[in-house]
């Protein structure tokens, strides 16, 4: 698991070095910083859903995963309770930069294939490529909200170990079809963070979490079919 070790550290090693240089800026960096991390992850999120969605068997299958999802994130109040838990450490706006973040950095195909292919494959490409590219967004989030950024680390670390388990524990679960539909919920989820951050549309994005379960469970109930 050294890659997923790598890719953490980056995201500490980012998230420090942007936070040494938050003091230093002026607002109007710091507004064009968000509207940079805004434009990204709207950019980030289309890439990550158009090819996975041209090669879906079931596109609709998406949309059904973001309604349910949604609805039970929100009966459990996902987005209010994660809000309640980070205010109680700072009276910033971190719990938005975190939550867009926590996006950017899981969902990607990258973070999603990386732990996979190094499970399966003993190829750490992906993780190492990934880890790159988490320190480059660590430090323009951590130039913009702070060191609590690095918090990111620790979800990314529980993510991509999570899925590099199961992928030695389940090798046939996981298939090309349920990687694919992940991801497109994934980059939707990113798409929807950065039209938050860009104050477009508030969406509370962590609501839709829940989403990301629903394909798992459709495509094992089909598999018996």
């Amino acid at each position: 698991m050294y890659g997923t070790i790598f890719n953490a550290a980056m995201i500490i090693v980012g998230s420090i070095i942007g936070s040494l240089l938050k003091s230093r800026l002026k607002p109007k960096y710091h507004t064009v910083l968000m509207q940079a991390i805004g434009l990204a992850a709207i950019v980030v999120g289309i890439h990550t859903v158009i090819k996975p969605l041209d090669n879906s068997h079931l596109p609709v299958l998406f949309i059904i995963s973001l309604a349910v999802g949604g609805t039970l994130g929100t009966a459990w109040n996902i987005q209010e309770n994660f809000d309640r838990v980070v205010q109680r450490f700072t009276n910033s706006d971190l719990s938005a930069g975190l939550a867009t973040a926590v996006l950017l950095y899981c969902f990607g195909s990258l973070s999603i294939l990386g732990p996979i292919n190094a499970a399966l494959h003993h190829d750490y490409t992906f993780l190492l490529t990934n880890g790159t590219l988490d320190l480059i967004t660590s430090i323009v989030l951590g130039a913009t909200y702070g060191i609590g950024i690095a918090w990111g680390a620790a979800v990314l670390f529980c993510w991509q170990g999570g899925l590099y388990i199961l992928a030695l524990l389940l090798r046939t679960a996981l298939s090309a079809s349920l990687l694919n539909e992940l991801m497109i919920v994934g980059g939707v989820l990113i798409f929807a963070s950065g039209l938050g951050v860009l104050e477009i549309k508030k969406i509370n994005t962590l609501n839709f979490l829940p989403a990301l379960l629903i394909p798992p469970v459709v495509l094992g109930i089909l598999h018996f079919f």
